[in-house]
């Protein structure tokens, strides 16, 4: 049975004729009208109509299948209307938050190949901090962001995560750093340089993986600046007031701006991926998303993009 049926059994009830029915309401030819009836009260099993010449009456099967028939196609033309009318609304817009970490790696190719699958819907970016991004998903503002691995009592911990991709930690110094021209850095050494970092109000997951990979040291790094954007961050480090944690999507970020060295023991890789809202997604965010896991994967081949939280 399909709702073409019980559109031409209310119209042929509500006519109470076959042929004014297929030529007034339903614009088809009244055998084509006929068949559709009579495959109708075939699979039912019982008979819905009476025929009189050309006039047709309904059973008292057929009244009450005229009310369930009724209910059926209005709900089905309401669910038509609500998903037309979410899409005139949410399909012109997306509004997508960022960490400059993924942004070459992962946003901009997405962002490219999104633009060629949905060209109608525009598609605005944010560099927000992760205080003002959670707000924005609350809100509605944001229908997704691409931040770090919420971390257990960070700002996005009740969030729905899925990874992306994975990053090594490295210490950003100055080209002119004295430190610039080793391979390689180790955690003791490290902790010795004044550090410049991220504010603990606006980055709280910052703060907490920096704390997390230099908590086997008795003596932990000094942190001289903070600063509320990692542009900022490195801006500083570059002009020499200190040394940083900093990720390998930062290098195609930054350039030589600052040099990122290798760590040891290399501290646990830092996850990135996409935060959701707890709600019903759009069909151009689940796109924007799924143009996100394939151009991770194609850069990445290798890492585990499965994982979930």
């Amino acid at each position: 049975m399909e709702l073409r049926h019980l559109r031409y059994f209310v119209a042929v009830a509500e006519a109470e004729n076959v042929l004014r029915a297929a030529t007034q309401k339903l614009h088809v030819s009244q055998p084509a009208v006929s068949r559709q009836i009579r495959d109708l009260e075939e699979e039912l099993g019982v008979r819905l109509f009476e025929r009189t010449g050309k006039a047709v009456s309904l059973t008292d099967a057929g009244r009450v299948f005229l009310r369930e028939a009724r209910t059926v196609l209005e709900r089905a033309d309401e669910a038509v209307k609500n998903v037309r009318e979410f899409a005139q609304v949410s399909e012109t817009k997306l509004h997508v938050a960022y960490t400059p970490a993924m942004t070459t790696q992962v946003v901009s190719p997405a962002l490219h190949a999104f633009q060629k699958l949905m060209p109608n819907v525009r598609v605005k970016l944010h560099d927000w901090s992760p205080d003002k991004v959670r707000a924005g998903l609350d809100d509605g503002r944001l229908q997704l962001a691409f931040t770090a691995r919420p971390s257990k009592g960070g700002v996005f911990q009740d969030f729905h995560f899925e990874e992306l991709l994975r990053q090594q930690v490295r210490l950003a110094v100055s080209p002119n750093h004295p430190l610039a021209n080793r391979r390689s850095v180790s955690l003791v050494d490290a902790a010795k340089e004044p550090f410049v970092g991220l504010t603990r109000e606006d980055f709280p997951d910052y703060n907490i993986y920096l704390a997390s990979v230099f908590a086997p040291l008795k003596n932990k790094p000094r942190v001289i600046e903070k600063h509320d954007s990692i542009a900022s961050v490195v801006s500083a480090v570059e002009a020499g007031a200190g040394v940083s944690l900093s990720v390998d999507g930062l290098r195609q970020s930054f350039g030589n701006r600052v040099k990122l060295l290798r760590l040891t023991p290399e501290p646990e890789p830092f996850c990135y991926g996409v935060v959701f809202p707890n709600r019903k997604r759009s069909p151009a965010t689940d796109k924007f998303w799924e143009c996100a896991k394939r151009v991770a994967t194609a850069v990445l081949p290798r890492r585990d993009h499965s994982r979930s939280r």
